[in-house]
């Protein structure tokens, strides 16, 4: 059965006039003139034989089957707009380069320096995406079936089917907010007994950090706890109680004064972070671009300690 389908120039000046109730602001994002957003709005009523949209004021308002036909057009264009999006990112110089990562990573490490990478590479455009947590499956038969490029996954490194390159180790540490400190005086880590501990996903972790720091006798479960690292920071910085801290997802917000370390014991984490590609892959120039970049980044942050070989 063949389509019917209205010029595409017309439903993106619908589209767009309808989003933003305003026929100026749609000229603004389509990069044409006033006119010509409205000439397309009328061609699509005339060729469906359908009021969309009349003035109404300054403004623009939607009628009935209007507001009906906005509501379908928007995730259909958004959907175009993504497989026109990846098959530009089928080049493998440039385009799209789709990164897969733990939420809190994303939001405490990777974000805040995502600009100097688009600083070096400019015609690399990074697609985010936080929806899967890889690291929870031993088998990735998930991301090499995937439209993801490369994963920055938490573990042991020790995973079938990908390539997997050491990039950041990490550190343990108990950490709070500067008025949780004052109120609840944290001098030894047996001062703990008195505090409310907070916890993620890896509650076992304080259990080991007690039992370095010589702390028998306190309920190292005990708390409240979150299942995103992001959140329990957040906790932290709240002053709910003290979290375990991890190295690389405090580090700014104890720069910041934001969060403090009460006690000088940091353990090393058993697991850490590592960049997770399909064999074969590495060398692509987008993804060794940006595997490249990664690895100066987490290298120059350890003072040159972590210096993993490139595949």
């Amino acid at each position: 059965m063949s389509r019917k389908l209205p010029p595409l120039n017309a439903l993106r000046a619908f589209e767009a006039a309808a989003r933003l109730k305003s026929v100026s602001r749609a000229a603004d994002e389509l990069s044409v003139t006033q006119g010509a957003v409205s000439h397309q709005v009328k061609a699509l009523e005339a060729w469906a034989g359908i009021d969309l949209m009349r003035r109404d004021g300054r403004g623009i308002a939607l009628t009935e089957p209007g507001e009906r036909y906005a509501t379908a057009l928007a995730p259909a264009l958004d959907q175009i707009d993504l497989a026109t999006r990846r098959l530009l990112a089928s080049d493998p110089r440039k385009g799209w380069l789709t990164v897969s990562t733990m939420p809190s990573f994303a939001a405490k490490w990777l974000v805040p320096r995502l600009s100097a990478f688009r600083a070096r590479h400019p015609e690399i455009d990074v697609w985010l995406s936080t929806w899967w947590n890889l690291a929870e499956d031993r088998d990735l038969s998930a991301f090499t079936d995937s439209d993801v490029d490369l994963a920055i996954l938490y573990g042991d490194g020790n995973w079938e089917g990908v390539s997997a390159t050491l990039f950041m180790e990490e550190e343990l540490f108990p950490v709070c907010a500067p008025s949780y400190l004052a109120q609840h005086r944290l001098k030894a880590p047996a001062d703990l007994a008195g505090a409310t501990l907070l916890h993620d996903e890896m509650r076992q972790d304080w259990r080991l950090w007690l039992a370095a720091a010589g702390v028998p006798g306190l309920d190292p479960e005990r708390g409240p706890g979150f299942d995103d690292s992001a959140l329990l920071i957040q906790a932290a910085m709240a002053g709910m109680g003290v979290a375990l801290g991890r190295s690389a997802l405090v580090k700014a917000d104890m720069e910041a004064g934001l969060l403090v370390a009460p006690f000088a014991l940091r353990l090393q984490a058993d697991l850490a972070y590592y960049l997770v590609g399909r064999p074969g892959t590495e060398n692509l120039p987008k993804i060794r671009a940006f595997r490249d970049w990664l690895l100066d980044v987490a290298s120059a942050e350890a003072g040159g300690k972590i210096t993993p070989a490139a595949p």
